[in-house]
């Protein structure tokens, strides 16, 4: 069983690494509130330049993937169940704020990850 954890652990890693496009519709940084056994999930807009590069929409500045960002959440998103927040974010906002397949498949896998994590009382951390 070792074995198989740790090939699953190395496929996912090595996908984690691929390039992506990202979603002009924003992005999401998730996030678990514990003591209300919630997952949550933080809305930011963004524009993506020539150069494919997510920017902020009101100062034009590049969002780096890595390193802190002080930006101003949209919205957030809570619910129960990584089904309650698939539900409420992709069904029940008009517009919805996802414009790419891959940005949906992406939040799914990983509301279920926050999910685990909750009903375990595991660390949760989004890929």
């Amino acid at each position: 069983m070792t074995q198989t954890l740790a090939k699953i652990s190395s496929i996912d890693n090595e996908l984690s690494r691929r390039f992506i496009s990202l979603d002009p519709g924003g992005y999401f940084i998730i996030y678990l509130e514990r003591e209300k056994q919630l997952i949550c999930a933080k809305h930011f807009t963004n524009v993506i330049n020539e150069q494919g590069l997510a920017a902020d929409p009101k100062t034009g500045k590049i969002i780096a993937c890595d390193g802190e960002v002080e930006r101003t959440f949209e919205t957030i998103y809570r619910g129960r169940t990584a089904k309650e927040l698939s539900i409420k974010i992709f069904e029940e906002i008009k517009p919805c704020p996802i414009t790419m397949l891959d940005h949906a498949a992406y939040l799914g896998r990983e509301f279920i990850r926050a999910e685990i994590a909750l009903i375990k009382g595991t660390k949760y951390i989004q890929d």
